[in-house]
């Protein structure tokens, strides 16, 4: 394929960075509807690469009399949909996202409500958690590990 799979699972589309004005609020329409294009295109790209993997294995399915030609497919299927099912997950995240876009809480934190920030979201658009948490978050697993 084409398309780098580990790419589409963790970076979204290319988009033109958000240029905020002087004195805009935080999650204004103009950010909202910036955020709202990097989502929808994000999950639809994801969207079509699951339609061209059922495509793919549809038209590749062979019933190999060699053995090793069988197991070689059945590996390359299985790679295959253990990341579709990664991305199943991410679209799902994304689909969460877009739902808190339209209730008016995309963009700040689930544990502390603070903003979480433009240049974060554009890296990490299914984001929940500010810079400050997630890193307690992470020193929090790193403990219990």
């Amino acid at each position: 394929m084409a398309v780098n799979d580990k790419d589409l699972v963790q970076s979204p589309q290319e988009f033109t960075p958000y240029q905020q004005k002087e004195g805009e609020e935080y999650m204004s329409e103009p950010q909202v509807e910036h955020f709202r294009r990097i989502l929808l295109g994000w999950r639809q790209r994801l969207m079509e690469e699951v339609d061209r993997t059922v495509h793919h294995m549809q038209d590749e399915a062979a019933n190999f009399p060699d053995p090793s030609d069988r197991a070689s497919q059945e590996e390359e299927f299985t790679l295959e949909l253990r990341t579709r099912d990664r991305e199943r997950k991410l679209i799902r995240k994304i689909s969460e996202r877009l739902r808190s876009l339209d209730k008016g809480d995309y963009g700040y934190c689930e544990a502390c409500g603070a903003e979480i920030g433009v240049r974060r979201l554009e890296a990490r658009p299914t984001a929940t958690l500010c810079i400050d948490c997630k890193t307690l978050e992470e020193i929090r697993e790193r403990q219990r590990a």
